[in-house]
């Protein structure tokens, strides 16, 4: 049974300010942007990027947990976890090679070396880009593997910011520009239809039974 259909009968379960909001979130997500966390040891860090990707309209994390697995701080991320999807790694490797794969050239975010400033970073290509822990920043491995490093310019005695805070200055930038630039960011319609059929399945406690009885009776 095409997806649309079944997409077609959650709906009607929804209420019509939940699908217009549906549709008008979904009209500015992107994955031409995607966002990775590296082994972050507090919790409610990778929460709050979590939160700050679902603010500004990227649909898709990757944690890379080398070390040990986290849960969601649900109260941080405050919901963002239902509508982010949220990719897991354990290791750094499978997700370096599994984003080059798709596409993306891998951006590593640091204030050391020859970082580009934020503002004059190139937003012509799909990027991913990568976070590190409070203390070491990323690993040697993931500055080797990047293809651009990235920096946000500060001019205070403090050399670094918190990751979360960092994301959502370097998100707030790249999306404002990427939403005012002619490259085709948006998502595809196919991706839009799994991503709101995943939604209204979240929002609805007995979807996966409303689901089933309606293949029955067709």
């Amino acid at each position: 049974m095409e997806k649309q259909q079944l997409l077609d009968h959650l709906k009607s379960f929804l209420t019509p300010r939940r699908n217009k909001l549906f549709k008008e979130v979904l009209s500015k997500r992107t994955n031409y942007f995607t966002v990775v966390t590296q082994d972050v040891h507090q919790l409610h860090n990778t929460s709050a990027v979590i939160r700050s990707c679902d603010v500004f309209g990227i649909q898709n994390i990757h944690v890379i947990e080398e070390r040990q697995p986290r849960r969601i701080d649900k109260e941080i991320a405050m919901g963002a976890q239902k509508w982010v999807d949220v990719n897991r790694y354990n290791s750094t490797k499978d997700c370096i090679n599994s984003l080059k794969e798709k596409g993306y050239q891998i951006v590593a975010t640091t204030p050391y070396g020859d970082a580009r400033d934020l503002e004059n970073f190139e937003i012509s290509k799909p990027s991913a880009v990568l976070f590190g822990t409070e203390k070491a920043g990323l690993s040697e491995e993931v500055l080797k593997e990047a293809d651009v490093r990235l920096k946000i310019p500060m001019h205070g005695f403090t050399e670094s910011l918190n990751i979360s805070v960092s994301a959502a200055i370097i998100l707030q930038s790249l999306t404002s520009r990427l939403h005012h630039s002619k490259q085709s960011w948006e998502l595809t319609p196919e991706e839009k239809l799994e991503i709101e059929f995943n939604w209204a399945k979240k929002c609805i406690k007995n979807s996966e039974q409303l689901l089933e009885q309606y293949k029955s009776s067709r």
